[in-house]
């Protein structure tokens, strides 16, 4: 089995956007909440119950094809086998797709400068 890396970190009830200075054209622009981080936040909190609900059937019907009452013959094992091989590239698949997640929040800035600024008419 292997640790989940860590999850995006969803916007905190008293967290604020980071200082604003003025910028480079004297106006100031105010900060926003990334909407492409929380698009990662709402996809980490959706797969993450899925990959669950995958997780602890495999290990259900894994556990249950292991036990003498459920195979008479010695074919039983391939069908233990494979369950195995499946629980195996689960395990790989949920760590590869959320490290991805992972990896992408680390680098993506969690607050944004906007833009729309009003503008002086000169």
């Amino acid at each position: 089995m292997y640790a989940d890396p860590p999850a995006p970190r969803p916007k905190g009830a008293n967290e604020s956007p980071p200082a604003s200075p003025g910028g480079s054209d004297g106006l100031q622009h105010p900060w926003k909440w990334n909407p492409d981080y929380q698009k990662l936040i709402d996809a980490w909190e959706e797969l993450l119950p899925r990959l669950d609900a995958l997780t602890t059937t495999l290990d259900k019907a894994y556990s249950l094809s292991r036990s003498p009452q459920t195979w008479d013959a010695a074919v039983g094992e391939r069908y233990v086998e494979d369950i195995r091989e499946w629980r195996r590239r689960l395990a790989l698949y949920r760590l590869s797709v959320l490290t991805a997640l992972s990896d992408k929040a680390e680098r993506m800035p969690r607050w944004v400068r906007t833009t729309d600024v009003p503008q002086p008419f000169w």
